[in-house]
């Protein structure tokens, strides 16, 4: 029996082994935007959580793409509240569970808002192709140089994670993707030393990618990371393997050994979690 459970453990550490992940590079032609749930009421500004990620880049004649995920309907503007629309692009009305796209064909920062929620607003930064970003973020809210960790459901669907640089006093970046995956829910939460950094429950990502953005942290430690699946869909009763955990421990912004690491925790974790409710993940 212990020489089973040893073999297990090491076939285990051998398929995370062969996940780890490369370096993230940056795909600066498209970009993706999410209207959190909630953010018709005022609020969100103060955390720049109106429009998620709050500024993006991308190269010139690249696309933004907006989803609204909030129950209410918004406008995706050009220009700001105090000086009005700049007449660059306009979403009009568009409803919960709809998108709207443009194509940023010249170089230069664009302001944006909501016409009907006039709190909310965004940055879109459009920069010449090759370009380095201040930000350490790609297109799709990806963290480039940053560390990157994968897991997995039971249902098959692939759950990556990157994380900006923890340091003391500064607040920290996380994106999470679900591969292939529309409207999907989930809670996050983002420990450091034991203390809660970020607690996000009822998340929901219109395309499977979302970012999110912790406390200020005490130290520049790694993090811990805790994503529990609520379903896929917009509706109840949602679908998937609702209740399933996935944990990424010491996420730090390192590649080799300590990645590895960090991919064999996530699998072992599922497995402990879906073996109490019979399910067996496909690995």
């Amino acid at each position: 029996m212990k020489t089973i459970a040893m073999s297990s453990f090491f076939v285990l550490f051998a398929i995370a082994a062969g996940m780890v992940s490369s370096p993230v590079f940056a795909d600066h032609m498209t970009a993706s935007v999410t209207i959190p749930q909630g953010t018709s009421v005022p609020g969100c500004e103060k955390t720049n959580e109106c429009f998620m990620p709050h500024e993006v880049t991308i190269d010139v004649g690249g696309e933004v793409t907006w989803s609204n995920d909030d129950s209410a309907a918004h406008t995706v503007t050009g220009g700001s509240a105090a000086d009005g629309p700049s007449g660059v692009f306009d979403s009009s009305l568009f409803m919960s569970g709809t998108t709207f796209s443009h194509k940023f064909d010249v170089e230069g920062e664009f302001p944006y808002f909501c016409m009907v929620h006039p709190w909310m607003s965004g940055i879109v930064v459009a920069q010449a192709a090759g370009e380095d970003e201040d930000e350490m973020t790609d297109g799709e809210g990806h963290m480039e140089d940053a560390a990157s960790a994968t897991g997995m459901l039971s249902d098959g669907t692939k759950v990556s994670v990157w994380a900006s640089e923890p340091k003391a006093g500064e607040k920290m970046e996380i994106s999470i993707e679900f591969e292939d995956s529309e409207h999907v829910n989930h809670d996050i939460m983002v420990t450091q030393n034991g203390k809660v950094v970020l607690e996000d429950k009822g998340a929901h990502h219109h395309d499977g990618t979302g970012m999110h953005e912790t406390a200020p942290l005490d130290s520049s430690d790694p993090v811990d990371i805790t994503v529990t699946f609520q379903g896929y869909g917009v509706d109840d009763p949602k679908t998937g393997p609702i209740g399933e955990v996935v944990m990424f421990s010491k996420v730090v912004p390192e590649f080799g050994t300590i990645a590895m690491m960090i991919l064999a925790v996530a699998i072992i974790s599922i497995v402990a979690v879906t073996a109490k409710t019979r399910v067996i993940p496909r690995l």
